[in-house]
């Protein structure tokens, strides 16, 4: 039986790293500490699924570009909390890119030990400004005492659920910036039974069905909804 081949061909990353940062330019320090964020994430991903193994191919397109494109979202944002970071994604994306900004710092919550063992490592290989924080977003994110300047997430949690966790920092004058796939208009629909926002959409950049929800007001909708974007 032929054996299943694990990771992409160097000559598969190098052309997709190159439609990446063609479409999401960055400094030849960034990408620098991008390069060694994505071979630790390929020594990682051999023991601890960080990716679906059938994007790694297009790791550069389908996952960094999908990252750094928030930036010309919130150009002038420092403090970062990204919710559910994963394998870092886009958290750890953005704080290689932050790291150039002085007194960036991306705050990374994520429920899985291996998984945040593996960002702190990132961070660490990467030189990049984070901090780690092994909890459950809705317990972490009023222990955060930082002014947030954005909060994000991808792939974590239905849009409702998000709006609940983001509502506490949206209310001080953070930005929300929130990537979701197709279903956004149905999240959106869903969303709106329990929350009143006005939310911006912007087609990502990286191709396919990809939108990013940008949310710079929440309110709840009635006394009966909970924290978590769902009601009795």
């Amino acid at each position: 039986m032929k054996e299943r081949r694990l990771a992409p061909r160097p000559s598969e990353l190098a052309s997709d790293k190159a439609a990446a940062l063609a479409l999401t330019p960055v400094s030849r320090e960034t990408e620098a500490r991008l390069d060694r964020y994505v071979e630790l994430l390929g020594q990682w991903q051999a023991k601890t699924n960080l990716v679906a193994p059938s994007t790694l191919p297009t790791l550069w397109t389908r996952h960094i570009a999908d990252s750094l494109q928030l930036l010309d979202l919130a150009p002038s944002a420092k403090i970062w909390a990204d919710f559910g970071s994963g394998g870092g994604f886009p958290g750890i994306v953005l704080a290689c890119a932050l790291a150039e900004m002085p007194d960036a710092t991306v705050h990374l919550i994520e429920r899985n030990a291996k998984k945040a063992a593996f960002l702190r490592e990132a961070l660490r290989v990467a030189k990049a400004p984070g901090i780690v924080h092994l909890s459950e977003i809705g317990d972490c994110v009023n222990r955060i005492t930082a002014k947030i300047d954005c909060v994000t997430a991808r792939a974590v949690a239905p849009l409702n659920e998000l709006i609940g966790f983001a509502e506490p920092m949206v209310r001080n004058g953070t930005k929300a910036l929130f990537l979701k796939g197709q279903d956004v208009e149905a999240e959106l629909t869903k969303a709106t039974r329990y929350w009143s926002i006005a939310p911006r959409l912007h087609s990502s950049r990286t191709g396919g069905h990809g939108w990013i929800v940008e949310l710079d007001r929440i309110e709840r909708r009635g006394s009966s909804t909970t924290a978590h974007g769902s009601s009795e």
